[in-house]
């Protein structure tokens, strides 16, 4: 016989457990949207050629969070006024 789901599913699994799951599952998205960003900046500079292109490109992808965080600070100065 097929055991039956308990009608108190959610009991198990307490209130602050579901806060923390949804405030892990945003920083997911919002970490996974700042390295869209760092992707689309790096490809809409003029100032790289394309070997700079691609291996800021391999570096954000292998190592996401040092990538993100290098690209951001060594980012010139001059171009954040234009964003």
């Amino acid at each position: 016989m097929a055991a039956l789901a308990s009608p108190l599913l959610g009991a198990d699994y307490p209130f602050l457990d579901v806060v923390w799951t949804m405030f892990i599952f945003f920083a997911w998205v919002i970490f996974i949207y700042l390295i869209i960003l760092v992707l689309a900046d790096n490809f809409r500079r003029q100032d790289h050629s394309g070997w700079a292109k691609a291996a800021w490109t391999l570096f954000v992808i292998f190592v996401p969070l040092i990538g993100v965080l290098v690209y951001m600070i060594a980012r010139p100065k001059d171009d954040l006024m234009e964003a």
